[in-house]
């Protein structure tokens, strides 16, 4: 997963040192947009010359965000939808929808504790995506991702149009963290680092793949415990830092415009686009939903990458998240369904 630029202005191009995207007419729908982490996340996509449409969509003021917005000096549309009623003129022709609706984290407040009042907020949105723009790509960021994507999945499969490789979990923010982490312990520049997380996005299920971490670097396994379960831990470590006034957002909405990017790139036919995500997967057997290394493309995932060999303690580790991993997929397919 190479790291560069995750926006473009006249002077930058899209990734240095590659050739450059076809630029295409591209419309993002954001769904949540006046939240912590929809408005950094909707800057930066404003920032991307390869947005050309920018729906910005939330239950209340949105309207100021997008005013506020579309005086930034980019060729970006912005248009702002407020409340049910305008859910579907937001979706209508989009091709990637990010979703970071719902209520953030707490101090002593875990993922799952989310998960009542988000999954109803994420079976909503995903039941107008289903009806305004079924063929998009949905990008999950609303926790917990790894009931959501479940959920999501399971509302298109009742409306007929779930396509497996289109609806992904956002989890670049674990591997960003853990390029972040990796960088700062062995003295490397952050740029120039990039470290595989697999599982899923809370806890446990949380795996850093550092014996696969490009440039190569050496942990011992004490080394390895620790950085694994900082990696594990980086969420509540934010929530504790601000003492009750919020989560992750400004590294979250980083994470997730990398992300749009990548899948923008794929969109347009760009090659070797590579990022982890969250999606149904069979490359792990036992698990119907798992974070891995995809290639990106014009249809979304073209390919499942293999996760390579893994060492004693990374074997372990993903032994460790079955039951909590299961045990989370299974509570949103259930929510789905009732």
């Amino acid at each position: 997963m190479e790291q560069r630029p995750i926006v473009a202005s006249r002077q930058q191009p899209v990734r240095a040192g590659r050739r450059q995207a076809v630029i295409e007419a591209r419309k993002v729908a954001v769904l949540g947009a006046a939240g912590g982490i929809g408005q950094p996340l909707s800057l930066l996509l404003k920032m991307n010359r390869m947005v050309t449409e920018l729906a910005l969509y939330d239950i209340a003021n949105v309207a100021g965000v997008a005013a506020d917005l579309s005086h930034c000096n980019t060729n970006t549309k912005v248009t702002g939808y407020t409340g049910a009623e305008e859910l579907a003129g937001a979706l209508k022709g989009a091709e990637l929808v990010v979703i970071p609706a719902g209520v953030p984290r707490k101090p002593g407040m875990t993922r799952d504790d989310l998960f009542n009042i988000n999954a109803g907020i994420v079976k909503t949105l995903c039941e107008g995506v289903a009806a305004s723009c079924p063929d998009a790509i949905i990008a999950i960021i609303s926790n917990p991702v790894n009931s959501t994507v479940p959920i999501c999945a399971e509302v298109l499969k009742k409306a007929g149009v779930y396509n497996p490789r289109k609806v992904m979990g956002v989890t670049t923010l674990d591997v960003v963290r853990a390029n972040t982490f990796v960088a700062e312990a062995k003295g490397l520049d952050t740029k120039d680092v990039d470290v595989p997380v697999i599982g899923g996005h809370a806890g446990e299920t949380i795996l850093p793949l550092l014996s696969q971490a490009t440039p190569r670097v050496q942990f011992s396994p004490e080394e390895a415990a620790k950085m694994t379960e900082r990696i594990q831990n980086a969420g509540t470590e934010v929530v504790e830092a601000k003492a009750g006034a919020g989560s992750a957002t400004l590294s979250m909405a980083y994470a997730a415009a990398r992300f749009a990017e990548s899948v923008l790139l794929g969109l347009s036919g760009e090659q070797d686009i590579i990022e982890c995500t969250y999606v149904e997967s069979e490359v792990v057997p036992g698990f119907q939903y798992f974070a891995s290394k995809v290639r990106l493309g014009p249809d979304g995932v073209e390919e499942f990458l293999p996760l390579g060999p893994l060492t004693a303690f990374e074997q372990e580790g993903l032994e460790k998240m079955k039951g909590l991993l299961s045990k989370n997929i299974e509570a949103g397919i259930a929510f789905a369904n009732k």
